[in-house]
């Protein structure tokens, strides 16, 4: 347990890059999109055998190439750069640290327990990825 500030300042440090990689990558449309309602953009790979798209031609927007791809120790984190941790038990919680990961109640966990879950996360100090609603309510009002 004694390497925790440094396991905390790694992971600030992924966070910080995940944030800049994001800002930095563009927005992958699909071509004409922007010219016709009807064209979503959802990506669609160009085929089109005049396509300057297909052809990386300066100008036209980018297409997502292997050089995008995030490095390997931010693949698979939550956005708040946590490791998601699905639980369905109380016991679960044990196995976990809080500085690494979040929490995600699992769907099939019916609402006394997913009580009982949210509030010993929280006295644990995770952060909690999908709070009962129960919570929600209580919290706004």
């Amino acid at each position: 347990m004694a390497k925790l500030p440094e396991a905390e300042k790694a992971r600030r440090k992924l966070s910080r890059q995940a944030r800049r990689l994001r800002r930095e990558k563009p927005e992958f449309v699909r071509q004409e999109s922007w010219r016709y309602k009807r064209v979503k953009p959802s990506w669609r790979r160009p085929r089109g055998i005049d396509s300057k798209m297909r052809l990386a031609r300066k100008g036209w927007p980018a297409s997502p190439n292997p050089g995008y791809r995030s490095p390997k120790a931010l693949r698979g984190l939550h956005p708040s750069s946590f490791m998601e941790a699905l639980v369905s038990r109380v016991e679960d919680l044990k196995t976990l640290n809080p500085k690494v990961h979040a929490v995600r109640i699992a769907g099939g966990v019916g609402r006394r327990k997913r009580l009982q879950i949210f509030s010993e996360a929280k006295n644990l100090g995770f952060k909690v990825l999908n709070p009962p609603k129960l919570v929600e309510e209580a919290a706004s009002r």
